[in-house]
């Protein structure tokens, strides 16, 4: 599902403008971006947590070159879904059907 096909399901499910809903859902996005960049994390009770995960300080291989790079500590964003969230994937038959498809 692409951003935009989610702006169409919530125009239809809430009969709102397109524009006013493009425009909200940039506006989620940007804010997300915005507050982990400052190094807050998010909670939304029933869907999930954005959070800022520190990676540590590792050594890696370029393997073209046979030579190590260190790679510094760092934050990288991660998401973690809710417990309400994660049961509802489990117990989806539309999602068990796909995956005995494939």
């Amino acid at each position: 599902m692409t951003k935009a096909d989610i702006i169409n399901a919530i125009t239809q499910k809430t009969g709102l403008d397109r524009t006013e809903v493009s425009s909200t859902v940039e506006s989620f996005i940007s804010t997300v971006k915005d507050s982990m960049a400052d190094g807050n994390d998010i909670f939304i009770r029933g869907f999930g947590s954005f959070i800022n995960k520190k990676k540590a300080r590792k050594t890696a291989r370029n393997i073209s070159k046979n030579t190590a790079i260190i790679i510094d500590e760092h934050y990288a964003p991660k998401f973690k879904p809710s417990p309400e969230f994660v049961d509802k994937i489990k117990t989806s038959a539309k999602v068990i059907e796909v995956k005995k498809v494939a």
